[in-house]
């Protein structure tokens, strides 16, 4: 099985697109997932996704129904095989909160993509098009080199 935990500042916008476009994406792939998402905060602990990333999601027929944010926890590190954060600053909160990334378990979504590039936060920019645009082709990209063996 792989266990990927999407990372964001707090888990009401990015990570819980991207933990819900890679649900969507993976029911075609006979390979095992489990997939979560958590902040690196604690300021929307148990808030829903944001309404404008739900109603983007819903456009896209996925549904995040249920979702609450949770806190990344030093244990998560042994619970889960990649971490995959929305900005620079997402992972070094990571970082600091798992104490460390001996394994090398921690990156950029987006570096999958070839790019050292963040995903910008919609709950500043208010552009959900371009978050969903980015987290999808991220999610791809992800998907394409776990199934390759990369």
């Amino acid at each position: 099985m792989i266990k990927v935990l999407f990372i964001c500042h707090g888990n009401i916008c990015r990570s819980p697109m991207g933990e819900f476009i890679l649900k969507k994406m993976v029911q075609q792939h006979k390979q095992d997932f489990l997939i979560a998402s958590a902040a690196t905060s604690t300021e929307e602990i148990g808030n829903p996704v944001y309404p404008p990333a739900r109603q983007k999601l819903a456009q896209h027929g996925i549904s995040c129904e249920g979702k609450r944010a949770v806190r990344l926890q030093a244990a998560d590190y042994s619970k889960f095989d990649y971490f995959l954060c929305m900005d620079k600053r997402n992972v070094q909160n990571a970082l600091r909160i798992l104490g460390g990334d001996p394994d090398g378990k921690v990156s950029l979504l987006l570096s999958f993509c070839g790019e050292e590039k963040e995903v910008a936060d919609p709950w500043y920019t208010d552009d959900f098009d371009t978050a969903y645009s980015e987290i999808k082709r991220g999610c791809q990209s992800f998907l394409d080199a776990v199934m390759q063996g990369k």
